[in-house]
C-alpha cells in the first residue's frame, strides 16, 4: 500500500467521544507528511543513485569483462609472444652456434692456410737464402782463388819486370847505338851484295885478278852498311 505525503495531510478521521486532540493529531500528520515527503524524496534520490550506481556497475562490469577478455587476450598474446620468441631465441641460438661454428671453421682454415703459405714461402725464402749463400760462398772461393792467381801474376810480372829491367840494364850498360845500326845495314844490304859477288866470281875467269869497279862498289857498300846512323848529322 502505497501513501503519499499529501494524502497523510489530507486524511481525515471520524469524531468520537473522548477522541485525540484534532489539533495535536493535524500538526503530527503534517509534520509526518513532510517527513514521508523527505524520505519519499531521498528515496527517489537513493534510487536514482542506486539506478545510477547499477549502471555504474554495469558499465565497471562490461570494462571488467572487457578487461577480463583484455588480460586473457593479453596473457594468450603473452605466452604465444613468450613461447615464439623462446622458439626464436632458440632458432637465434642455432642459427648463432652455427654461425659461430662456421666462422671457427673457416678461421681455422685460413689459418690453416696461412700457416702452410708462411711455412712453403719460409723454405722457400730458406731455400733461397741458402742457396744465395753457397753462390756467395762459391763467388767468394772463386774471387779468392781469382786474388790468389792475380797475386800470382802479378809477382811473376813483377819478377818477371824486374828481370826484364836488369837485363835491360845490363844491354843497355853494353848496348852501343852506333854498332847496333851498322850491324842492322849490313844486314840490310847482304842480300844484294852477296848475290853481286857470287855473280862476279862466276863470270870472272879463273885465276883473273877481280874487276877494279867492282871491287869499288862493294867497298863503298860496306863502308855504307858499316856508316853509323849519327854519323848522318854530321
Amino acid at each position: 500500500m502505497k501513501i503519499t505525503p499529501i494524502e497523510i495531510r489530507q486524511k481525515t478521521f471520524e469524531k468520537v467521544l473522548r477522541g485525540y486532540d484534532k489539533d495535536e493529531v493535524t500538526a503530527f500528520l503534517q509534520t509526518l507528511s513532510q517527513e514521508w515527503e523527505r524520505l519519499v524524496e531521498e528515496g527517489k534520490g537513493l534510487r536514482q543513485r542506486l539506478e545510477n550506481s547499477v549502471r555504474e556497475v554495469a558499465k565497471l562490469r562490461e570494462v571488467e569483462d572487457s578487461l577480463f577478455k583484455t588480460l586473457k587476450t593479453a596473457e594468450s598474446t603473452r605466452d604465444s609472444m613468450v613461447e615464439q620468441a623462446q622458439k626464436s631465441a632458440q632458432l637465434l641460438l642455432k642459427e648463432s652456434e652455427l654461425k659461430a661454428d662456421a666462422m671457427l671453421y673457416e678461421a681455422r682454415q685460413k689459418a690453416k692456410d696461412v700457416m702452410e703459405e708462411a711455412e712453403s714461402l719460409s723454405k722457400d725464402m730458406l731455400y733461397e737464402t741458402e742457396k744465395r749463400l753457397k753462390d756467395l760462398a762459391q763467388e767468394y772461393k772463386t774471387l779468392h782463388a781469382h786474388r790468389e792467381n792475380l797475386m800470382n801474376d802479378l809477382v811473376r810480372l813483377a819478377n818477371d819486370t824486374v828481370e826484364r829491367v836488369n837485363r835491360t840494364q845490363l844491354i843497355s850498360d853494353k848496348f852501343s847505338p852506333d854498332e847496333y845500326i851498322a850491324g842492322l845495314k849490313k844486314e840490310a844490304f847482304r842480300p844484294h851484295i852477296e848475290p853481286m859477288m857470287k855473280a862476279v866470281e862466276r863470270e870472272a875467269p879463273p885465276k883473273a885478278a877481280e874487276p877494279r869497279e867492282v871491287r869499288k862498289a862493294v867497298m863503298e857498300v860496306s863502308a855504307a852498311a858499316q856508316k853509323s846512323f849519327f854519323d848522318e848529322f854530321e
